[in-house]
């Protein structure tokens, strides 16, 4: 069987440490290593587009929601996993940019809408197309089954550890 740069890694600190890392570095090892091998294309097309990874991800999951394409800041704040000052940051620096406007809410008046600017609508779409393109070349070679393997897996590991829609 082939082995990865992980299988290295764990076999180094079984050898210095028999019995005290095993599953849960390989999976915490896989799950980083995916991340950045994914990112790293998605990240270097953003760039391109003046946006961070951060900025990207407030912006896809505005546009994914749908016309009149706006969420309240701690929906975002759950959706992307990020603090509420890392989300209140952003939300900063894409206002200036005019990706976003923020609404008061009429019945809340401590709450407030985040909701994309026109412009905001049209840097979306780009910078969604331009980053599914960016990780579909980088998956281009790898067969069906093994994506949909890995699809498959990692919600059934992230259902069991209890991150669910619910």
């Amino acid at each position: 069987m082939a082995r990865d740069v992980v299988d290295e890694i764990a076999g180094a600190w079984s050898a210095e440490l028999p019995g005290v890392v095993g599953d849960e570095l390989a999976v915490s090892k896989r799950a980083a290593r995916v991340s950045a091998l994914l990112n790293a294309p998605v990240e270097a097309r953003l760039a391109r587009l003046g946006l961070t990874k951060a900025e990207y991800d407030i912006l896809a999951v505005l546009r994914s929601a749908g016309d009149p394409y706006r969420l309240r800041p701690s929906v975002l704040t759950q959706r992307l996993a990020l603090t509420s000052g890392g989300t209140s940051n952003v939300l900063r620096r894409l206002t200036v940019a005019g990706l976003i406007e923020r609404d008061p809410d009429p019945a809340d008046a401590r709450s407030s809408w985040v909701r994309l600017s026109p412009t905001g609508i049209n840097k979306a779409e780009e910078a969604v197309r331009a980053a599914s393109a960016a990780q579909s070349a980088l998956l281009r070679d790898v067969p069906p089954g093994v994506t949909r393997a890995a699809i498959d897996s990692l919600r059934d590991l992230l259902l069991a550890l209890g991150d669910t829609a619910d």
